[in-house]
């Protein structure tokens, strides 16, 4: 038997705008007719559905986009509808089919096809009943409207059709009047997954779990103050979306949004995301006015997933520096520092800072910086069971260059102590076994100048130092960072080389009354101290010269022992001065740089600060094909 397109199937999609699941829907095949791609990155594709009389506009959603490019569905093919949604176009009384699900029937047809047309007369005499919603020809409009008198007076009998569809809609209203909000509006409107949402939809109900929420922020432009948080929302099919609330739905929002629980969502707003700021894949972002309804969902915690992971091992978080992309990982606190309390510099407002140090199967740590909440609640409850070395999975961490790799969290940032995972349970089973027992390293100590996965490599952004010295208007709106190979020319002697530590939080320390070191940040009396390096060294290279200020990890590498050794043979009373042989040792030796580059005022005069970042012994033989790679662009063409 030939395949062909489901007779007026146009008119049982029309009839039926919203089903109520995909099992509702009946075996509809259409014709594809003239498909094009729309939108600006080209992923969604419209076309018109056909079933040979009459047509109805349609769109495949972004997820759908593989199939047209692979080519399973081409014009002219044959597809069955699945699943689908009805919707307006604004400000015009069309409707746009939304095929949320289909299957291919037929490769492209030789033609398109066309049944006999109906006579107009016929197709406007279809009308919609008003309680059901099923299109009714003429014929059985009067059948129903029917009216039977009984011989007795008073009674007036009507057609078993129309007893039958009053008494179901009474019962549907029954039910509505009696159903909590959130189950009335699961019942009212049909949830629409969010890989089918777009801006140009009317109204819609989604059914989400909040996988992560924001804190409440307050913002100061031109147009005023406001607030503002976010949440980010899951379906169940595990698609992605953030929301985001201004001002008085922010207030009305921000208590009732939990995390992990599920809520109904409707009457909001869809825009195109900014690439820039978006942290889910979606080309779309959602907003909530103050008239949107949220209502939570009970008995749903296995409806849609938990909060999901894409982890990134320790030693692969090089590429990830200063990027946009946030990253996710797990590992094993191996230290909490104390509370520390940090001055911001927009609005000198001070803000709990509280830094841990994890390490995962690579046998690399990294310093994870958390922030108000995290750093007073959840840092706490680490600090307290920091012996027994839990695991920890954070989601959503910044990475920068602080000490070559640093992690930030940020106000949407999860963590999860000891989470029921099995990347957690396999990283535990390594831990115990033969974890607490190696010999661990920070990410950011021996990173290879070369490497395929280290912080910048030391080859990109190279510059020499007179490009620096030349342009002093570098980093006047933000630190901007360049790579350069230079020697140590010069360390002064006499400078102050470093500086009294706390050997927990390495923060500077004052002496106390008595005995003992006070520390600001820890809030308590120590009896030793430490000495970290802080110092200034000028290096040189083929174009002339700088000053560079160092710290303590990349000072050691250059001079070649800890301060406290340093300071020891400064306190030596020797003929050869030992602290002097030493400095002199570490002068005129190659090595590779990473430098932050920024402004700084000191008596209403701004100068350039250039600060050594990282630092590396050359690799001559990665320099090489670094100076051959930059010879060969030199070349000029014949």
């Amino acid at each position: 038997m030939a395949i062909s397109v489901t007779p007026e199937a146009v008119s049982t999609i029309l009839s039926n705008p919203s089903p109520e699941s995909s099992s509702d829907v009946p075996d509809l095949v259409v014709q594809v007719v003239d498909l094009k791609a729309t939108g600006t990155s080209g992923n969604r594709f419209m076309f018109s559905a056909s079933d040979g009389e009459r047509k109805l506009r349609a769109i495949l959603p972004s997820n759908m986009s593989t199939e047209v490019m692979s080519g399973n569905i081409q014009n002219l093919g044959l597809i069955r509808i699945l699943d689908y949604t009805l919707n307006d176009i604004p400000n015009k009384p069309d409707k746009y089919l939304i095929v949320t699900k289909c299957e291919v029937v037929s490769p492209p047809l030789e033609m398109e096809i066309k049944t006999e047309v109906k006579l107009e007369t016929e197709i406007k005499s279809e009308c919609r009943s008003e309680g059901t919603g099923i299109l009714l020809k003429p014929k059985q409009e009067n059948e129903i409207k029917t009216e039977m008198k009984s011989e007795g007076p008073g009674i007036l009998l009507k057609t078993k059709q129309e007893i039958v569809a009053k008494s179901a809609a009474q019962i549907v209203h029954e039910q509505r009047e009696n159903m909590a909000p959130a189950a009335r509006m699961s019942m009212t409107r049909r949830v629409f997954p969010l890989v089918s949402l777009n801006p140009y939809q009317g109204s819609w109900t989604i059914k989400v779990r909040v996988t992560s929420k924001g804190n409440m922020r307050t913002y100061k432009n031109a147009r005023g103050e406001g607030c503002v948080f976010n949440v980010e929302l899951t379906d169940e099919e595990g698609t992605q979306i953030q929301a985001t609330m201004f001002n008085e739905a922010a207030k009305k929002f921000f208590d009732r949004f939990q995390l992990g629980k599920v809520y109904y969502i409707s009457r909001g707003t869809l825009k195109l995301a900014n690439k820039q700021f978006k942290t889910v894949k979606n080309d779309y972002e959602m907003t909530l006015n103050e008239n949107s309804e949220v209502e939570e969902a009970g008995n749903e915690e296995a409806f849609v997933p938990e909060t999901k992971f894409n982890f990134v091992q320790i030693d692969q978080l090089g590429p990830y520096v200063n990027a946009n992309e946030l990253v996710d990982i797990i590992g094993v606190v191996q230290n909490v520092s104390p509370t520390m309390s940090i001055r911001r510099k927009s609005n000198n407002e001070t803000i709990p800072k509280r830094d841990i140090t994890v390490a995962d199967e690579t046998k690399k740590t990294v310093v994870v910086s958390l922030w108000n909440e995290h750093a007073t609640n959840l840092g706490q409850e680490l600090l307290d069971i920091a012996e027994k070395s839990p695991i920890v999975a954070i989601k959503s961490l910044k990475v920068g260059d602080f000490q070559g790799v640093s992690l930030s969290a940020i106000s949407k940032s999860i963590v999860l102590v000891d989470p029921d995972i099995p990347e957690a349970k396999k990283l535990r089973s390594w831990y115990d076994s033969e974890g607490k027992e190696s010999s661990m390293a920070s990410v950011s100590s021996g990173m290879s100048p070369s490497s395929r996965n280290g912080s910048r490599s030391m080859y990109s952004d190279r510059v020499s130092i007179s490009y620096i010295t030349k342009n002093p208007s570098l980093g006047e709106d933000k630190p901007v960072f360049f790579s350069i190979r230079g020697y140590i020319s010069f360390i002064r002697p006499d400078q102050t080389m470093w500086y009294r530590a706390c050997k927990t939080c390495s923060k500077k320390v004052t002496e106390a009354l008595g005995s003992g070191y006070w520390c600001e940040g820890c809030q308590k009396n120590e009896e030793e101290c430490r000495l970290r390096y802080i110092m200034v060294v000028k290096i040189s290279d083929g174009s002339g010269e700088a000053y560079f200020s160092t710290f303590n990890e990349e000072a050691e590498k250059i001079v070649g022992c800890s301060a406290d050794e340093l300071d020891k043979l400064k306190s030596q009373m020797e003929e050869e001065n030992s602290y002097q042989l030493k400095l002199k040792q570490a002068t005129w030796n190659p090595y590779l740089f990473r430098v932050s580059v920024a402004q700084h005022e000191y008596n209403n005069d701004k100068k350039q600060r250039i600060t050594v970042r990282a630092v590396a012994p050359v690799d001559f033989a990665a320099e090489s094909r670094f100076l051959l790679e930059e010879i060969s662009k030199m070349r000029v063409p014949k």
